[in-house]
């Protein structure tokens, strides 16, 4: 493995309750051609937390490496979110088309919340890469 300081680790997770095997698909196809390292974990069905709406959110855990600022790589998830078709509106609607948060990079949490949910933290072994975790 290249442990060259410019390829930034970074672990991300996918999140969907609105067309979610389309949305998942479209989001998984869009990361691997920006992000030729990335692996993905198994997706997981989750309840979701802070919704009336019972829907069963799909999630999806993965890691890549990437040249970018941290910044930098934020921007391009929103993007990718945006052209899956999220509106500003969606979340008072209770409808995720798709969220895509930047967990860690390099090796600090970002959502330390986040990161310590039960299914991120089952997705992480499958992965497959060590974590650099400060």
């Amino acid at each position: 493995m290249d442990n060259n300081p410019t390829h930034h680790q970074c672990i991300i997770c996918i999140g969907s309750n609105y067309h979610k095997r389309e949305n998942l698909a479209f989001a998984r196809q869009k990361l691997s051609e920006l992000f030729s390292t990335i692996c993905f974990a198994p997706e997981q069905e989750t309840k979701p937390l802070y919704f009336k709406n019972q829907t069963l959110f799909s999630n999806q855990v993965a890691v890549f490496f990437s040249n970018e600022r941290e910044e930098e790589v934020i921007k391009i998830l929103k993007e990718i979110e945006r052209s899956a078709g999220r509106q500003p509106g969606d979340k008072e609607e209770e409808k995720v088309c798709l969220d895509i948060d930047l967990l860690l990079y390099d090796n600090r949490i970002l959502k330390p919340e986040d990161w310590e949910r039960e299914y991120v933290q089952q997705s992480l072994p499958s992965l497959h890469f060590p974590l650099r975790i400060k």
